[in-house]
């Protein structure tokens, strides 16, 4: 079978690869050149620590030696401390934050030796078609770079990872709808010692006239990233005026005098919200910054493009290597742009209560004089990764779920206990073969079937694997549909002696049970896999409206000329 093609070699397109060869997929990426540019101190991204786990597990090992990690944050108004969150591994951890150009060297880095991976250096996506049997990709050499002028490629899939301005986007007639300027911000990256070297500050309405906001996030080696919300509509910020901000932000912080700083590299940019309208046509998807774009009080798109690649992987993976149904592969949509458009509602809901100034200011009173509100958890939820802005999804309208609210997935069985959805917690686990170890550590191959035995702990697994439970459930294991690793686990939150856990490999719960139901544990499996695949191969060449209720829709080979039209405006 053909290779799944990636186009764009961005942070999404190097991690989805990265991914679909741990699933034993071979991948072909399509590098334009266009993801690396000149070193941008000032551009940054903010990893939840289950990212930074999900890239480890990749071969980015170094994503943590490579980023700093915040001892503290801070809340202030008008130098009035409103929130103090305290980090601690394993109450709160801290957010990891290091430079996204480190990050793309990274990923690359763990890309070299993988021989799953093909790159098409200097190829970019002019045009494709899609049949029942696969993808032909046309590319055409990028500007400035010595890619190969004009080749065809045969693929099972093809997923667009280029950008905001994504080709495969056009090519597919996607609207992306949303608006444009809902934040714009002034960064810069300083070298410069600071009091509370490991806080990060989010200074609300300072004194001085300095804008709404200032933010000082720890970087590595003495570095700190500034931001400062600017007024929408005013003018560019000029070199003198950036010197002016940093010199009285630093004197603020610093009791009026202004320390010794290198400024490394400075920005002015615009933050846009937008949605694609689908993000499958058939055998054709889109994924970070060419499916969405955030930004706002603090989301981070760049992690949510890492998520869309790790929810995407493992599906084209059951597709590649046994079929899949449509409903597997139409979760991808349902479950990440329910989570994302869940993220643009709650930013544009808190966005006119915190521009506002008299909104403000009465929202400022009420917090010092009272409790904390849930207003004030707002303007750090996006920076923390808690709350609507932040928290990790959940996707309880998928159609991969034993049951949703909207009527989809299957009614679990009379075992079933009650669990709340979302990520499985990371618990010790021990394989069949005695390998112990972080249920984390596990994800990203199959489904894992996790019973939670206390008091196995102590027994060696050749003492336990013919007790209990064990023998019935490695074969119930070892007859469900799709590829299931069994463990054991002494403990785990919430959970009986002899329950069962049933775990995708993104690291999401399916279901538990009480005990070992073959049947029920089969019928969660299949649910997991969107049910049995298709006789016929997925996918075809039919072209569909751009609509939200359309996600299997075909695409449409643009012509030459539409397709030149389309790369001059990008």
């Amino acid at each position: 079978m053909e290779p799944v093609i990636v186009a764009g070699a961005g942070s999404t397109g190097l991690t989805l690869s990265l991914c679909l060869a741990r699933h034993g997929v071979p991948v072909l990426l399509l590098d334009d050149g266009s993801s690396w540019h000149e070193r941008q101190p000032e551009r940054t991204v903010v990893l939840r620590p289950r990212t930074a786990e999900l890239l480890a597990r990749l071969g980015y090992t170094a994503v943590h030696t490579d980023a700093a990690r915040w001892t503290a944050w801070r809340t202030l108004s008008r130098r009035q401390e409103v929130q103090y969150v305290e980090f601690d591994a394993d109450t709160e951890p801290s957010p990891l934050h290091l430079p996204q150009d480190r990050l793309r060297q990274g990923l690359r880095e763990a890309l070299a030796g993988q021989e799953l991976i093909k790159v098409a250096p200097g190829s970019r996506l002019y045009a494709f078609e899609q049949d029942e049997h696969g993808l032909s990709v046309h590319t055409r050499g990028a500007a400035g770079t010595s890619g190969p002028p004009d080749t065809w490629w045969r693929g099972s899939y093809l997923v667009g990872c280029d950008g905001p301005r994504s080709t495969l986007r056009k090519l597919l007639q996607v609207r992306f709808p949303g608006r444009t300027a809902v934040e714009r911000h002034a960064v810069a990256a300083l070298r410069v010692d600071l009091p509370e070297p490991g806080t990060a500050l989010l200074h609300r309405d300072p004194p001085g006239g300095r804008g709404s906001q200032v933010l000082a996030r720890p970087l590595p080696d003495g570095v700190w990233r500034m931001d400062w919300a600017l007024p929408l509509g005013g003018h560019p910020l000029t070199a003198d005026a950036l010197v002016t901000l940093i010199r009285s932000t630093l004197a603020e912080w610093c009791e009026g005098s202004v320390p010794p700083y290198d400024l490394l590299g400075s920005a002015e940019y615009p933050v846009h919200q937008r949605l694609a309208r689908r993000w499958r046509s058939g055998r054709a998807f889109l994924a970070g910054d060419a499916a969405h774009l955030l930004g706002a009080l603090g989301t981070q798109g760049l992690e949510e493009g890492l998520r869309d690649a790790e929810n995407l992987a493992w599906k084209l993976a059951i597709a590649w290597h046994q079929g899949a149904s449509d409903t597997l592969l139409d979760s991808y949509q349902a479950e990440r742009r329910y989570a994302v458009g869940a993220r643009l509602r709650a930013a544009d809901q808190a966005l006119p209560l915190l521009r506002s100034s008299g909104a403000w200011h009465t929202l400022r009173r009420s917090l010092l004089s009272g409790p904390m509100s849930r207003h004030t958890d707002l303007l750090t939820d996006g920076h923390l990764g808690r709350g609507l802005l932040g928290a990790p999804p959940v996707y309880d309208r998928s159609p991969l779920a034993l049951t949703t609210p909207h009527g989809g997935g299957r009614a679990p069985g009379p075992g079933a206990v009650a669990w709340p959805r979302g990520e499985a917690a990371d618990v010790p686990v021990v394989a069949l073969d005695g390998t112990r170890g972080r249920l984390r550590e596990r994800l990203g191959r199959d489904l894992l079937a996790v019973l939670v035995a206390p008091g196995t702990g102590v027994w060696e697994s050749r003492h336990w694997l013919t007790a209990g439970l064990m023998p019935q459930l490695s074969t119930a294991v070892a007859a469900l549909p799709t590829r299931t690793e069994l463990l054991v686990a002494e403990n785990y939150p919430g959970a009986t002696a002899h329950t069962v856990l049933l775990i995708r490999p993104d690291g999401h719960v399916v279901g538990a049970m009480n005990g070992c139901r073959p049947t029920d544990l089969y019928a969660y499996a299949d649910v997991a896999r969107g049910g049995p695949p298709l006789q016929r191969p997925t996918g075809g060449a039919t072209a569909g409206r751009d609509t939200d209720d359309s996600p299997g829709a075909g695409a449409q080979e643009l012509s030459e000329e539409a397709a030149a039209t389309a790369q001059s405006r990008s």
